[in-house]
């Protein structure tokens, strides 16, 4: 008995070591990744601050964040900062990036397309539950200001409807989420990586409240003190050291990708000398069920051999710093004409009190008898060479970032005159956005797919989700883990900078003035007619809709119930709008590989809807 206990406290003891072991092994390549990453930090800390106003600070050798040395008191030190529009004008561009989405079908047969048909309303689905819109603009703002953001997509057990267990202890089925992390949080191993797949393993350390690890995790942890870089603030974090501490702890979590030793890969969970988990990798988020990075990478600029991408801020940094400096000597210049030099002789006057007091108006100013009365010394003008290099730098804004005038200020170039030479210029600044835009809508692309294969990973047997229509009503469908076959999600539209949505309006309306929408008698269908309002954004009235959408609505919503059961006329069908819906569906793939039943019974339906319409009409 003795030996088999003395066993077990070896075992005990063996595996206290092979923790404490893990977690040296994670703390170690953290301050490793730490030291290699420390360039970019101070880029991204350096963008941040100038961003913010705070632009007398620089980057030291060591990849700190200093003040800028002083000068004298009485030099100028103001900002001007010309930074932050420039930002904002991309943001907004860039908003106008919502990329549709859906799931290419694995080939032509009728199974094939249901199972990309439902695959796609479940990534859409996904992507109204999650708000993604809201995340890629907040994703965006960090990908514009440091050059690089990550996208996180986990799977949360604890969320979603309740399917069982007590009231005390439910049972959840479960949701992905998804989550913007900034670049600081995020250590690969290999920083010349082009994309993620090419990184074995990365850090993601984030700071959590010791309350939420001890809920998550179960282990309490001593707080520690840990520093956070937001958009507030980068030479303070959002809390001071020493109220952080009180709170907070680093947790690392390290991710390595499937090899030999570990076909599964590794997830590691590190807090301080805690292993909070040890396990394969969760998602088998990759292709053929391969387990990989929950992360997606989204750059503003792509760099050539590096994993981090760089921003229009980083290179507009140089010209803002030139910038300030001319505004600044100009600004002394202006203070020393006005206010003047006073030249006096010495002993002739109190200087102190003509120092405190200076020279008002009417101040009756008393000098030694004898002296030289004071006077102001000739401060000259202002240099011609000042405003012409404050002219050439605001220029070179232009060109660094991309963004003109018109686009910036939203007021148009006196020089530009015809509204061709502003369109010209306005697809100009939309050609030098492109490839950010393009970034954005690969990052979405991937995020869609994740977020398939975590449904298909941990969806069970049989799964409710809601999809808001076009027409305002929420489709409810059911799906299981085995329905979900396809994971290749592809791009439903071109890119949206392209056009705007008053140009495509402008389009729409000149080609219905043209009679591009009238058939041969010259005349424009309802139908017709309701799909260009539509279009223009006028489908539907708050309190009603017209009548003809609502036919149309109603014979499209048959055409589909007619492939499971009979469907039978209604004496307020408008019949021509009928027949021209159900004759639309009938030449669609989805009634070609229908079943002869389904077909035969739609045919007989149209035939019902003909024989009403000549009874009506007498035709």
């Amino acid at each position: 008995m003795r030996e088999r206990i003395q066993e077990i406290d070896a075992a005990a003891v063996a595996e206290k070591r092979r923790k404490e072991a893990l977690c040296a092994f994670v703390q170690e390549c953290f301050e490793e990744r730490k030291e290699m990453r420390k360039s970019f930090d101070g880029k991204w800390q350096l963008a941040l601050s100038f961003l913010n106003g705070n632009q007398n600070v620089r980057v030291t050798e060591l990849g700190d964040l200093v003040e800028d040395e002083e000068g004298y008191e009485w030099q100028e030190k103001q900002t001007y900062n010309h930074i932050a529009p420039i930002l904002e004008a991309r943001l907004a561009k860039l908003a106008r990036v919502q990329p549709t989405v859906s799931v290419r079908a694995e080939g032509p047969e009728e199974s094939d397309l249901q199972v990309a048909k439902l695959s796609s309303k479940i990534v859409k689905s996904c992507f109204e539950s999650l708000k993604l819109k809201d995340l890629v603009l907040q994703a965006t703002l960090w990908s514009e200001t440091c050059g690089s953001v990550f996208y996180k997509i986990t799977w949360n057990g604890a969320a979603g409807r309740v399917v069982g267990g007590t009231e005390a202890h439910p049972i959840f089925e479960g949701e992905a989420e998804v989550s913007v992390c900034p670049p600081f949080e995020v250590y690969p191993e290999d920083l010349s990586a082009m994309n993620l797949s090419e990184v074995r393993s990365l850090i993601h350390a984030k700071a959590m409240h010791v309350d939420e690890i001890a809920e998550r995790w179960g282990v309490t942890v001593d707080p520690e003190p840990v520093r956070v870089f937001s958009g507030e603030s980068v030479k303070n974090p959002r809390l001071t050291e020493k109220e952080k501490s009180d709170r907070y702890a680093m947790v690392l979590e390290y991710y390595e990708r499937p090899t030999k030793t570990y076909p599964q890969g590794r997830l590691l969970t590190v807090c301080g000398k805690e292993l909070l988990y040890e396990g394969a990798l969760p998602y088998t988020n990759e292709k053929r069920n391969m387990r990989g990075f929950p992360f997606v990478l989204q750059n503003s600029l792509n760099n050539a051999g590096s994993l981090f991408g760089s921003c229009v801020v980083e290179r507009c940094i140089p010209i803002q710093r030139a910038y300030n400096a001319v505004k600044n000597r100009k600004l002394e210049l202006m203070n020393r004409i006005s206010g003047g030099v006073l030249a006096v002789e010495d002993g002739s006057v109190d200087v102190e009190a003509l120092s405190d007091e200076g020279l008002a108006p009417g101040k009756i100013l008393v000098y030694r008898q004898g002296s030289r009365a004071p006077s102001y010394l000739d401060a000259g003008s202002i240099p011609p060479e000042y405003n012409r290099e404050e002219d050439r730098l605001l220029n070179e804004f232009v060109l660094i970032s991309g963004v003109s005038e018109v686009m910036r200020t939203s007021i148009a170039n006196a020089q530009a005159t015809s509204g061709i030479a502003l369109q010209l210029m306005i697809e100009q600044d939309d050609t030098r956005l492109s490839v950010s835009a393009e970034n954005i809508r690969s990052a979405v692309r991937e995020i869609g797919t994740k977020l398939l294969r975590l449904y298909k990973q941990f969806a069970g047997s049989t799964r409710l989700m809601k999809l808001s229509g076009g027409d305002g009503e929420v489709e409810v469908f059911y799906f299981g883990a085995a329905d979900i076959s396809a994971d290749e999600v592809v791009m439903d539209t071109e890119n949206e900078l392209t056009e705007t949505p008053a140009q495509k309006k402008a389009m729409i309306l000149d080609l219905y003035k043209l009679g591009i929408f009238a058939d041969e008698q010259g005349k424009v269908s309802e139908r017709v007619k309701a799909r260009v309002l539509s279009l223009l954004g006028y489908g539907s009235i708050e309190g009603g809709q017209d009548i003809t959408a609502l036919q149309m609505s109603r014979a499209q919503k048959e055409s589909l119930k007619s492939l499971s059961e009979e469907i039978a006329v209604s004496e307020i069908d408008d019949h021509e709008v009928h027949i021209r819906e159900h004759s639309a569906f009938m030449l669609s793939g989805e009634y070609e590989c229908a079943d002869d039943r389904a077909r035969e019974r739609l045919k007989q339906h149209v035939q019902a809807h003909k024989a009403a319409l000549s009874l009506a009409t007498g035709v």
